[in-house]
């Protein structure tokens, strides 16, 4: 029985020490060395260098005053980052219907003279229920109620927005998108 016991146990200490200690700790080392922003969670920092947010990870913005980004479908509240999941309702399930019709007049409520079709993904979330991006068309739609809000010319906000697109992924997949809180910041500075 020891013949057996010995050498499992030998295997069993040596495949952790590989698999729990060294793996780990050289795949962190490389991810630091090499990815230092992403391993880190892509944080986003204010001027006094603490963090606000990730760059990754959508955030509640409600004030008129700023963009608003795609609902979250997290639970038990919103934007929790700990629960990454969207909502599985499909487009025929009424819950999903209902809560569109809400949004929609929460956005017409916000700005009743914009007649606009309201941008889908400014009333659906997303499959993670935490999408940091709006679409282009999602960011014009808001440019009035802000521009009105802020006492800010639109064609500046436009140039924002625009300074804020990032492009396809790897210039394939993919839309031209608007981070959110990077578009957020920008706005505070631009009306600093």
């Amino acid at each position: 029985m020891t013949n057996y016991l010995k050498p499992a146990a030998i295997l069993l200490l040596l495949l952790t020490l590989v698999t729990g200690v060294i793996y780990p700790a050289l795949v962190t080392a490389l991810a630091q060395l090499f990815f230092t922003e992403q391993a880190n969670g892509s944080l986003v920092k204010d001027e006094q260098g603490q963090p606000i947010g990730s760059a990754l990870i959508g955030q509640l913005f409600s004030d008129p005053k700023y963009f608003w980004g795609r609902p979250s479908a997290t639970a038990p509240y919103a934007y929790n980052a700990a629960a990454s999941s969207g909502s599985n309702l499909g487009p025929t399930n009424p819950a999903l219907t209902d809560a569109v019709a809400v949004r929609i007049q929460v956005l017409r409520k916000a700005d009743p003279a914009n007649r606009a079709p309201v941008p889908v993904d400014l009333v659906t979330a997303s499959g993670s229920g935490l999408d940091p991006h709006i679409s282009l068309a999602a960011a014009d739609y808001q440019v009035k109620r802000i521009a009105k809000v802020r006492k800010m010319d639109e064609a500046r906000l436009r140039e924002l927005v625009n300074a804020s697109t990032e492009g396809r992924q790897w210039s394939v997949f993919g839309e031209p998108r608007v981070n959110v809180l990077k578009l957020n910041l920008a706005l505070d500075q631009a009306g600093r």
